[in-house]
């Protein structure tokens, strides 16, 4: 029986959210019934060979809702947003702050005050060091991190350290590639005033357990903020259960346009915060010499926004939702078992992280080396082949000095990989790495 996909398209797409999902069961296989919203996944590679998209942790694919969505805007209600009078304005506006309450709803906040905008997650981190950092944080006050950060959740908070004299320390790994809860445990103290932390880890694949890390770090008065770039698209999330203070997302990585990435903080921390960027929107009443802040959340959102971007976001939560994160996680785990059923069958593959039997609900991705190979030259022959995976340090450099390796492969799958994609990348993967060996 052919699957009809799980969106239709239409002028406003904000509308189009009608499908055989609203009606029906969603079938096991999600790929076969979403496939048709991912243009790009259609087209051929080299030689005619398919295309295999399994670079999702870098950033997804936008199914064709999301696209309409940015055309909608562009075509129909091109306008500032809050500023004018006139009705591009108005609707302009009605669709940005539609997005927000998307947003607030789709973590579970308390209210879409507490949703603020930015360029990613990556100014989202950058927003709470220098607004909530330098306003908090001394000489002698420590800031807890975690030796697989992304850049991002590293490079601010040494700029933070450079500023003010905190101090930075990190956290350990455990043998199996998750976080050492007894060396978190241990490197908590009263000094500690923040822990920033990866919710799920783009290279290790492990989800760290945030609830009880929260519960440990408020014990003793630090905040935590979550980097949840890489858990958002694959499972749901609720701040309220996390416990946690801040919570950074990126729009790319659901399914959304670039450029656009959202904050989330307890109301009564964003308040107390002073604005990070200076401008436009975020002001109050302005004078020559001083000025005063807008309410929350404008006053951290200088100058005009990424409003379409805004606007395709809350549409790819819209399509995300719709699909069920419940379920999102259920096919995503099919696919998982049969990626590391495969992978670990191939002589001298490593794959970094802890296995789906050390850790059931790890994420849909592999990070890998092979003896006596170097990933950049695994990556270009798969891509030869129509096959897109990651190669190199995945923006976590000192984890892979920690593993002492240059860099790593990796395959990351999403909702819209198919078992078939994961057989064909694990031949191609075998028959590459037979020919680099021949030949080196």
């Amino acid at each position: 029986m052919e699957l009809e996909p799980i969106m239709t398209s239409s002028v406003n797409a904000e509308q189009s959210l009608t499908s055989s999902i609203a009606a029906a069961e969603v079938p096991a296989n999600l790929a076969a019934l979403t496939r048709a919203d991912f243009p790009l996944l259609s087209q051929t590679a080299c030689l005619g060979q398919p295309l295999i998209y399994m670079d999702h942790a870098a950033t997804s694919q936008k199914p064709l809702p999301v696209l309409e969505a940015l055309l909608h805007y562009y075509d129909h209600d091109n306008a500032n947003v809050h500023r004018g009078a006139h009705q591009l304005s108005a609707r302009a506006t009605e669709g940005f702050e539609r997005a927000r309450q998307k947003v607030a709803d789709f973590i579970s906040a308390y209210s879409s005050q507490e949703i603020v905008f930015t360029r990613n997650a990556s100014e989202a981190i950058n927003l709470v060091a220098r607004s909530w950092g330098d306003a908090n944080l001394r000489e002698g006050d420590e800031v807890l991190l975690t030796l697989m950060e992304h850049h991002s959740n590293l490079v601010p908070w040494q700029m933070l350290a450079s500023r003010t004299g905190c101090v930075l320390r990190h956290v350990g790994l455990t043998d199996s590639g998750e976080l050492d809860l007894n060396d978190f445990q241990h490197q908590l103290s009263e000094r500690t005033r923040l822990v920033s932390m990866v919710h799920l880890s783009n290279v290790l694949g492990c989800i760290n357990p945030i609830s009880e890390v929260t519960a440990l770090a408020h014990d003793l008065g630090a905040l935590v903020l979550v980097d949840a770039c890489q858990s958002l698209p694959h499972m749901p999330i609720n701040v309220t259960q996390l416990g946690c203070d801040f919570l950074v997302g990126s729009s790319h990585k659901l399914c959304g346009p670039t450029g656009m990435g959202f904050l989330w903080g307890r109301e009564e921390l964003l308040e107390a915060m002073p604005p990070f960027l200076g401008g436009g929107e975020m002001i109050q009443d302005v004078y020559l010499e001083h000025s005063s802040w807008a309410d929350l959340p404008y006053k951290f959102e200088a100058g005009t926004p990424a409003i379409g971007e805004a606007i395709g976001m809350g549409v790819a939560l819209d399509y995300l939702q719709q699909l069920g994160l419940d379920r999102i996680q259920a096919w995503e785990h099919q696919l998982k078992l049969q990626l590391f059923d495969r992978l670990q069958t191939i002589d001298g593959l490593k794959i970094l992280g802890p296995s789906p039997q050390q850790q059931p609900d790890r994420a849909v991705l592999a990070a890998f080396t092979v003896d006596g190979l170097h990933p950049n030259d695994i990556g270009a022959l798969l891509d030869s082949e129509g096959i897109c995976i990651r190669s190199g340090h995945h923006c976590t450099q000192p984890l892979h000095r920690h593993y002492e390796i240059p860099g790593s492969a990796r395959a990351s799958l999403s909702f819209t990989n198919t078992p078939e994609e994961v057989d064909r990348f694990s031949d191609e993967l075998i028959s590459t790495i037979g020919f680099l060996r021949q030949n080196s």
